[in-house]
Order: C-alpha cells, then sequence, then structure tokens
C-alpha cells in the first residue's frame, strides 16, 4: 500500500470530495486465478457481496480461498467521487472505501457464511484504521444490495459484538452498514494482488474471537 497517504481521519463532504473522471479506470479483464470474468454478466444464480476490512490486497484472499465464491475483485465503494484512482482514494478525498466484491454461489456457500469470514478477518472496533494502515479507505464496512442482505448483516454485527464483548473486548463495533451504490473496478495490479506477488504486504488482523457458529447460518 501507499504509506504516508490517506491520513485523513474524516469523511469529505460533497463539497471537499475530489471532482473525479466520468471514465472507468482500466482494470483487469479476468480472474488471476482461476481466469473467470471480472465484470458481468456471470452465471445464472450467482450472487453479489461487498465488504470492506482494511488493506483490500488481503482482504480479497480471505474470501477468493472460500469455496463457492465464482470471482472476487478490489475495487472502491460507499464515496462521493466518480471512477476514482487509487492515489486519490488514498488521498482521503473521495470518502470511497477500499472493498472486495464477492460474486458467490448461494447454494454452496451462503451469505451469512461470508459474514463470519469477514468478522474473524479484522478487527472491526478500530474506526477509520485497520491494524497500522490509518484512513478512511480502511474503515470496516458491509456493502449490501438488498433488504435480505441488510437483515443479515445487522443482525450479524449484534451477535459479534456480544461475541467481543464476553471475550473482554471494551471497544464497540464502528462497522458500517449501508447500500452498496456504485462499485467501482480498482486498477489491473490491484486485482488478485496477493496471488501475484505471494511476499506482498497484508495488514490485516483479527481479534482472535470466532463468530459464534450457531449463528452462520442464513
Amino acid at each position: 500500500m501507499l504509506f504516508g497517504l490517506g491520513k485523513k481521519l474524516t469523511l469529505p463532504t460533497a463539497g471537499e470530495a475530489l471532482s473525479g473522471r466520468s471514465s472507468t479506470i482500466p482494470t483487469a479483464s479476468h480472474h488471476f486465478i482461476n481466469g473467470n470474468a471480472l465484470k458481468p454478466p456471470f452465471p445464472e444464480g450467482m450472487e453479489t457481496a461487498v465488504f470492506g476490512l482494511g488493506c483490500f490486497w488481503g482482504a480479497e484472499r480471505k474470501f477468493w480461498q472460500q469455496k463457492g465464491v465464482y470471482i472476487t475483485a478490489v475495487g472502491y465503494a460507499a464515496g462521493l467521487t466518480p471512477n476514482p484512482t487509487y492515489e486519490e482514494v488514498c488521498s482521503g478525498k473521495t470518502g470511497h472505501n477500499e472493498v472486495v466484491l464477492v460474486v458467490y454461489d448461494p447454494q454452496v456457500i451462503s451469505y451469512a457464511d461470508l459474514l463470519k469470514v469477514f468478522w474473524e478477518s479484522h478487527n472491526p472496533t478500530q474506526g477509520m484504521q485497520q491494524g497500522n494502515d490509518k484512513g478512511t479507505q480502511y474503515r470496516s464496512g458491509i456493502y449490501v444490495y438488498n433488504d435480505a442482505q441488510r437483515k443479515l448483516a445487522e443482525d450479524s454485527l449484534r451477535v459479534y459484538e456480544d461475541a467481543l464483548k464476553a471475550s473482554g473486548m471494551k471497544q464497540g463495533i464502528t462497522t458500517e452498514i449501508c447500500d452498496t451504490g456504485e462499485f467501482y473496478y480498482a486498477e489491473g495490479y490491484h486485482q488478485q494482488y496477493l496471488a501475484k506477488n505471494p511476499g506482498g504486504y497484508c495488514g490485516l488482523g483479527g481479534t482472535n474471537v470466532c463468530y459464534p457458529p450457531t449463528a452462520a447460518v442464513s
């Protein structure tokens, strides 16, 4: 990641946000690991989820390792600037979060299963940072496509917050849950970065608190 950037810890207003551009940023066409197309149309029956849990390099790897995931892609969501670049997102002036798009087969892995991966893969109590990565683009977020996802996400937050409290953690969860809005694909070199660069940077660190297994059902 670009250290020294993205230190602003407050989301910009519409008047403060960068203007962006009307054209999309070039990205990869296919998934580096399985060769599936990164952009729709996806096969019939596939469903889509979006999560933000810190540096998207390591976050994406958590999800592509799950059986039933058709593709993963990294990008930007929950911001104001249209078609932002990575450098613009890191400036803290777009409002976007670094996120992972997950396209999955619900007959193999449920949305609730993905939520379990999300909660266990990072520390959702840190506000505008994840570990040593600080900035609005590293905030914890679940970005939903429909009411069913929103309910499952909200229920899972309560379940995991209770689990964290039971473990002795005093900090509350800061994860935002909101509509996905526009998802912008990140530049091609970011896609499946840790598969291309196995020794690359990964700043993710969980809480070592497991999501209660009885709650991980759809």
